[in-house]
């Protein structure tokens, strides 16, 4: 006689499992997020059966030399960039992002670019009926493109569409957390909904040698939504990132096992759809004001892609006991460091002030490269007095005041003479190529030059 399926309670924000339901998760510490599911008998051939005694393997050495994989382009220059160059056939791609940030006008116009290559790709709309996303290919001018689509939730329809035809090239599921199967008496969005969904899809994937591209929601804290392991299943996790006030949008790979994971594509979003930008330096400092203090130009480095970019800063007297920290497109914690090593450092203190910090249009800033930009847009709005047009400044500042040497330094300074910069304030240290560039260099090795020439006090 078959055991009955044992049912557990699963949090949906972890994973984690508990015999009873709590209130509290007791390993995320969430509230109210634990949800009855019953454990499914493992798939056929999965090799987790009692039955199952398995076969002896090849092994091989790491001497062992293998062919790079092929790939597919996409005709998507900012695509092909973030991915290392194409698609790769049997590979599986997460991508996610918020709530109408473009995530399916990007993949509709991804499978026609690829559908008119003579490329067969499929669409299956979880969350939209068929003529809804017929309507955006309207819009976006992208009806006659040779894109199969269907309106369905089932994985069994699912993978019996895709299995009773010739093989499809890339396959889109938007979204993954929509599908459901039958095996599983739990709701679509759960988490072992979720799980078996991706393990199927990435199985008919290998096997096949379909590209699987599924799209994830996310939290309210910007993460993918459901369990830890579909970003360890899948191949690559796309983020797709920006502001719904601003016209750009940024792709960056999170996770990428065939290709590098510091690249970014940029997008605009304009009447037709997305439209890729080559040049984004240009986009971001086209719409800035020169004359106004606080305001400096940070020469960064995305990937292999150089990229300049606004800081403004605004420091104004503050009413308030505790003066406040807003922070757009940086890291806070960041901000912070950089005003006390201005106090502590430099003689420079803002505890009677207010600071305002914002990345123009709305990028958003890791590299460790920005403080000196940022310390440079601070002094010059609390001196009031505007920073020179024509210059551009990077380094890392220590927590010694010391301005310490950034990667890719002709990388950036060839990007700003392109842009027609003509002096750059880089930090002493750190190597360049000779003759590489004409554009004047101002080397810094403290913080406190810095001070003393923008700063109150200069």
């Amino acid at each position: 006689m078959a055991k009955p399926a044992r049912a557990s309670f699963v949090c949906q924000n972890c994973g984690g499992a508990s015999q009873r339901w709590v209130g509290k998760c007791p390993s995320c510490g969430e509230w109210n997020t634990l949800v009855e599911e019953t454990a499914a008998a493992p798939p056929p051939g999965s090799g987790m059966s009692r039955q199952s005694r398995g076969r002896a393997v090849t092994l091989e050495t790491l001497a062992a030399r293998g062919e790079a994989p092929p790939r597919m382009p996409t005709g998507n220059a900012e695509v092909d960039r973030v991915t290392g160059g194409g698609i790769v056939p049997g590979s599986a791609l997460l991508i996610g992002g918020e709530p109408g940030i473009g995530k399916s006008t990007l993949l509709l116009q991804l499978c026609a670019s690829l559908a008119a290559t003579g490329r067969r790709t499929l669409y299956f709309s979880g969350e939209e009926a068929a003529a809804q996303v017929r309507l955006r290919a309207e819009r976006l001018g992208l009806s006659d493109a040779p894109v199969l689509l269907a309106s369905e939730t089932n994985l069994s329809n699912i993978l019996a569409t895709l299995g009773e035809d010739r093989r499809a090239d890339l396959v889109v599921i938007d979204s993954i957390q929509t599908l459901w199967a039958d095996a599983l008496d739990a709701a679509p969005g759960t988490v072992s909904q979720v799980r078996a969904a991706t393990g199927s899809l990435i199985r008919y994937a290998k096997q096949s040698g379909a590209a699987m591209l599924l799209v994830g929601h996310v939290t309210k804290d910007g993460q993918l939504a459901g369990p830890k392991v579909v970003e360890h299943m899948v191949d690559t996790v796309l983020s797709f990132e920006g502001d719904r006030g601003h016209p750009f949008r940024i792709l960056r790979a999170v996770k990428n096992r065939f290709g590098a994971t510091d690249e970014i594509g940029v997008f605009e979003m304009a009447q037709q759809g997305l439209r890729e930008v080559s040049n984004p330096s240009e986009l971001f400092l086209g719409d800035r004001d020169a004359k106004a203090p606080g305001a400096a130009v940070f020469a960064g480095v995305e990937g292999t892609r150089p990229l300049l970019v606004e800081i403004q800063a605004l420091v104004a007297p503050s009413v308030l006991g505790t003066p406040r920290r807003a922070v757009v497109g940086w890291d806070t914690n960041r901000l912070s460091m950089l005003l006390a090593v201005l106090d502590a450092r430099c003689g420079v203190s803002l505890a009677q002030h207010d600071v305002y910090l914002n990345v123009a249009g709305g990028l958003k800033i890791t590299e460790p490269a920005a403080d000196l930009a940022a310390a440079a847009a601070l002094l010059s709005s609390l001196s009031g007095d505007a920073l020179p047009s024509d210059h551009v400044y990077f380094g890392e500042i220590s927590l010694s005041g010391a301005v310490r040497a950034a990667g890719h330094m002709t990388t950036r300074l060839k990007e700003a003479q392109k842009l027609g910069f003509k002096r750059a304030v880089v930090p002493a240290a750190g190597d360049l190529e000779a003759g590489a560039t004409r554009i004047g260099l101002e080397r810094l090795s403290h913080l406190k030059e810095l001070a003393e020439s923008v700063g109150p006090c200069h």
